[in-house]
């Protein structure tokens, strides 16, 4: 991948991610912080993924994909704790 697309798409992840992680921080309700907490690992994921096809390494992928599974079930387990108030 040429260097320069590589650090364009590397700045376009970075900005939402720390307007995103500002957001988790200021945000009042907890949902929001979910919701929040969420976007930041779905850019992470971007980023993985990006590092991925640069440096031509699957780990990087593996990575990505144990991180969206983890993020998914306590993204499930803070929703259901905060609409029932107890996780099972």
């Amino acid at each position: 991948m040429h260097t320069a697309i590589f650090a364009v798409a590397a700045v376009w992840i970075a900005v939402p991610l720390g307007i995103t992680i500002g957001t988790a921080i200021r945000a009042r309700s907890p949902m929001t912080r979910i919701l929040a907490i969420q976007t930041v690992t779905l850019l992470i994921i971007g980023i993985l993924t990006l590092f991925a096809h640069n440096r031509q390494s699957a780990y990087y992928l593996d990575a990505a994909l144990a991180l969206a599974l983890l993020s998914f079930a306590s993204t499930l387990a803070a929703a259901r704790y905060h609409s029932e108030g107890r996780l099972f």
